[in-house]
């Protein structure tokens, strides 16, 4: 949950006009980016969000403790920089302490949000508590099509929905909630579960794009057949850090 703690700032990026630059907080959405050694994607995605800092938006990058290159690629294309430990549930709840807007988007540093995404917001937020995103896989392979559609039909109708499907609400009820519980893996699937107390997700059709380096990684079959264990193992009470083990053998 939401700790007290504060973590150590690393840097915070104002542009010169930023009092006229941003909204009132009631109309402003903070996007929060968990990151660890992300080179490979962390430019393109901070750069597709330019247009909405520059339309009044925050952007928080939170890293775990990268070695490469993120934070310096990085500056000056985000408004906070914070570091903290590494975990994403930690680093999206210190996100959230610093956050300034009033609506809280978590962002995978591999996601793409439509350019629609913040209208898709805004609209159902009207009527919903919270909402995500259906999602579409980079990759190329026609299993990726089935894939995709499958993750999208089962959150749907479970009111379910994972981290790279972009899930935003209100910081409001977010602090409510007392933020992800602090477990290493599963923490989005953890908090769904306790949201839809507050009523089924808002479930935006207009896709974010996610990277498929994990399923081109370890094997298309391979991945959506661990995938479907660790979550039926999690649904059966197994603990998180237990099937962390599995996932991040190397750790």
């Amino acid at each position: 949950m939401v700790s007290s703690s504060r973590p150590y700032i690393r840097k915070k990026i104002r542009q010169p006009d930023l009092q006229s630059r941003f909204l009132d907080a009631e109309n402003q959405l903070s996007i929060i980016i968990p990151t660890l050694n992300e080179t490979r994607t962390i430019t393109t995605t901070l750069i597709s969000l330019q247009n909405l800092r520059l339309s009044g938006h925050e952007i928080i990058l939170v890293d775990g403790g990268s070695t490469d290159d993120t934070l310096s690629l990085a500056e000056g294309l985000v408004d906070q920089i914070i570091s903290t430990k590494s975990g994403r549930a930690k680093q999206m709840n210190a996100g959230a302490r610093h956050a300034w807007g009033d609506t809280l988007l978590f962002l995978h540093a591999d996601t793409l949000l439509p350019d629609d995404g913040i209208v898709r917001i805004s609209n159902a937020l009207i009527k919903r508590k919270w909402g995500r995103f259906n999602i579409r896989l980079s990759g190329r392979h026609p299993l990726f099509r089935i894939i995709e559609r499958m993750i999208n039909w089962r959150s749907c109708i479970s009111g379910i929905a994972t981290g790279d499907q972009a899930i935003f609400l209100s910081k409001a009820l977010f602090m409510e909630l007392g933020g992800y519980a602090d477990i290493p893996l599963m923490e989005d699937i953890e908090f769904s579960k306790r949201l839809k107390a507050y009523g089924r997700p808002a479930c935006i059709h207009s896709p974010v794009i996610t990277s498929s380096r994990r399923w081109e990684t370890k094997g298309i079959i391979k991945t959506v057949i661990q995938m479907w264990r660790l979550r039926w193992a999690f649904y059966r009470g197994v603990s998180a850090e237990q099937l962390a083990q599995e996932y991040y053998p190397q750790r």
